[in-house]
């Protein structure tokens, strides 16, 4: 499927929509991130049923321009456009607070490149912030098996030196030392309420 993204918005490389028919040579870059998505998935239907927290994915949105009847009863999208840029990944409430963060994974070892970054989702990061929202980035290194919470506070200070000429990336001894571990078990696969619990309100709810 061939999609279009918002006039000045540079799609993601690490994110790519397309068919679900395999095509020779391609790579399939929307596939990367989707064990964490998964993970985050599962996670947060545990917290509904257990009534922790009430967090969904937010739906991208899209305008379809083009479909496919190769008969009666089926339909196929091929083409299609991104209406505006992409917020953050997840939105919800959590303990009375508004929690608003974006989820990444790399299969880099050492660092975190801001290339997973768009500037519109920083800002809206900042603005929700700004409004007492708990803010925050859970960043995966795939190969190392580990995911952190960065709390947007800290994340945001690396985005700054990188917008004055500094770093394009996040070290990862950096993000170990602005940021913490998540538990990982089955229920809740990834536990990053109770790093919101040790960050934001000191205390745990469950």
């Amino acid at each position: 499927m061939f999609m279009k993204y918002p006039k000045g918005v540079k799609p993601n490389k690490n994110y790519t929509v397309t068919s679900s028919k395999k095509r020779t040579g391609e790579v399939k870059y929307g596939q990367r991130g989707m064990t964490l998505e998964t993970d985050l998935d599962k996670t947060n239907a545990y917290y509904i049923k257990m009534k922790y927290a009430v967090i969904h994915k937010k739906p991208t949105p899209v305008q379809i321009v083009n479909v496919d009847y190769p008969s009666r009863n089926k339909a196929k999208i091929s083409e299609a456009y991104f209406k505006v840029p992409s917020t953050s990944d997840y939105n919800g409430v959590y303990r009375g607070k508004y929690i608003d963060f974006e989820a990444k994974e790399t299969k880099n070892n050492s660092r975190f490149p801001f290339i997973n970054i768009h500037d519109h989702q920083v800002l809206h990061m900042r603005q929700c912030t700004a409004h007492d929202g708990i803010v925050f980035l859970i960043i995966r290194f795939s190969q190392l098996k580990e995911t952190f919470m960065m709390p947007f506070e800290h994340f945001d200070k690396y985005w700054q030196n990188y917008l004055d000429g500094g770093r394009k990336s996040i070290k990862y001894d950096d993000i170990k030392k602005d940021s913490i571990l998540l538990k990982e078990g089955i229920n809740p696969r990834v536990d990053y309420l109770s790093a919101v619990d040790e960050f934001y309100f000191k205390n745990g709810a469950y």
